[in-house]
């Protein structure tokens, strides 16, 4: 008897994974709870196991492929029933990793509906359609309705998990081009714009992008094409929060966290949120809206060797400094060794990047989309500073603010950084006001 070995439910929203790693041979023997294959996500690499016994007849993928649920992966010689789908919720496989320090940029969050520009410019002029890179997901109801309408489902630009193409998006990109505007907020990712052959000047190497850095580069380019960022720049005296910090880092220590910087922001940061709520929102053009959260959730960029990874805390309101070392060093071991689950990754409200622990300054983050804002930390060094009729030796901190200019304005984005300044170097004020 001979069954079909398929890639199982991987999660909510998740459709699409890449093969990075077969652990089986034609004709090998495998039996239930063996694992036979890794297979990555945008964010995590999951392994998957057996539960049928039997002989791998077929191996029908390899490695670098792109499969979706419910493809066949494996055929299998076998006495035992066909092996069910089952929905895999347990965490990545652990891999040995270097140590994660925190990056500069921020990655996404699962895409929400498409947006929708409302500027009028010229209508697009008809083109070929451009063969993709990779196979268009979509649903063949989906598909079928874009033929019904005359729409070309290989140029509709998708919104859904992975660039899934949603039947809101065929409809989107008909008004789009029925109303004379661009087919789409979102831009193009850079497939289409051919290369020169760079091998007549020199030797060259072609290295496959992984799925987390194809994914990082679309989104990147989506944020920083459909955002009008603004980036402002400040700097705070924080001498007295790092004489608290080392007075209790060893008290976090002894509870299994490490009371850095990026802690003591975490609560500085929502208590900005709660004072310019603009900040906590995002914005939907489609029906001209701003959705504003009551929640306060904030993602700490993180740099790995798999690519940027950007763990989300969540009730950052509810919770005390201590309570929040401990988690953000939990997230940090987790993406260290491979541990992240999507869960851990989505949900942000607002991002820190901490550019310092890498020795660098001020820069200009991009907001990590749907996000409207995220806050750059540079490295504290100490200055000189005029204070009283004298120089004094104050240890300052580079801060850098990115924020969406269609929904928040140049003065609000000033107070907004000012707030968190003035919360930093007076601390015991910022608490006597309740801030976090």
């Amino acid at each position: 008897m001979s069954t079909e070995f398929k890639v199982p439910k991987l999660g909510e929203n998740v459709n699409t994974v890449s093969v990075v790693k077969i652990l089986v041979s034609k004709g090998d023997k495998i039996e239930p709870e063996r694992p036979v294959i890794e297979l990555e996500t945008d964010k995590a690499v999951l392994e998957v196991v057996s539960d049928v016994q039997g002989t791998i007849d077929e191996i029908q993928v390899k490695v670098g492929d792109d499969v979706h649920v419910g493809q066949t992966l494996f055929t299998v010689s076998s006495d035992g029933a066909k092996p069910e789908v089952k929905e895999i919720t347990t965490e990545a496989k652990p891999k040995a990793q270097p140590e994660v320090k925190p990056e500069t940029q921020s990655t996404t969050t699962p895409d929400p509906k498409a947006q929708e520009s409302h500027e009028a410019e010229p209508a697009p002029q008809p083109r070929e359609p451009i063969k993709p890179a990779e196979p268009v997901a979509a649903a063949p109801s989906v598909r079928r309705f874009a033929r019904e309408i005359g729409i070309d489902i290989q140029t509709t630009p998708g919104s859904g998990p992975m660039g899934r193409i949603t039947i809101e998006d065929v409809k989107a990109y008909a008004r789009r081009i029925a109303e004379g505007r661009p087919a789409s907020d979102t831009p193009a990712t850079g497939r289409e714009t051919a290369l020169p052959d760079f091998a007549q000047w020199g030797e060259v190497e072609r290295k496959p992008m992984s799925k987390v850095r194809r994914l990082t580069a679309e989104r990147m380019t989506r944020a920083w094409t459909v955002i009008p960022h603004v980036t402002q720049f400040a700097k705070a005296d924080v001498t007295d929060i790092e004489a608290l910090r080392q007075r209790y880092k060893a008290d976090a220590e002894q509870v299994g966290g490490r009371m850095t910087l990026s802690v003591v922001l975490l609560k500085t940061v929502v208590g900005a949120l709660k004072h310019f709520p603009q900040f906590n929102a995002s914005v939907d053009l489609q029906r001209n809206e701003l959705i504003h959260k009551k929640y306060y959730n904030v993602g700490v960029a993180m740099d790995t060797d798999r690519g940027l990874m950007v763990p989300v805390l969540r009730g950052v309101d509810g919770k005390n400094l201590m309570d929040l070392s401990v988690e953000l060093n939990r997230l940090t071991t987790q993406a260290r060794e491979g541990k992240l689950t999507l869960e851990d990754l989505r949900g942000g409200c607002f991002t820190i990047t901490n550019a310092g622990a890498l020795g660098g300054d001020i820069f200009t983050p991009i907001i990590n989309w749907p996000e409207v804002a995220i806050l750059g930390l540079g490295q504290t060094r100490m200055e000189a500073v005029y204070r009283e009729g004298d120089f004094k030796p104050r240890l300052m901190l580079p801060l850098s603010l990115s924020y969406d200019h269609r929904v928040i304005d140049g003065a609000d984005g000033v107070r907004f950084i000012r707030w968190i300044v003035a919360a930093l170097e007076e601390p015991v004020k910022f608490l006597w006001e309740g801030g976090g």
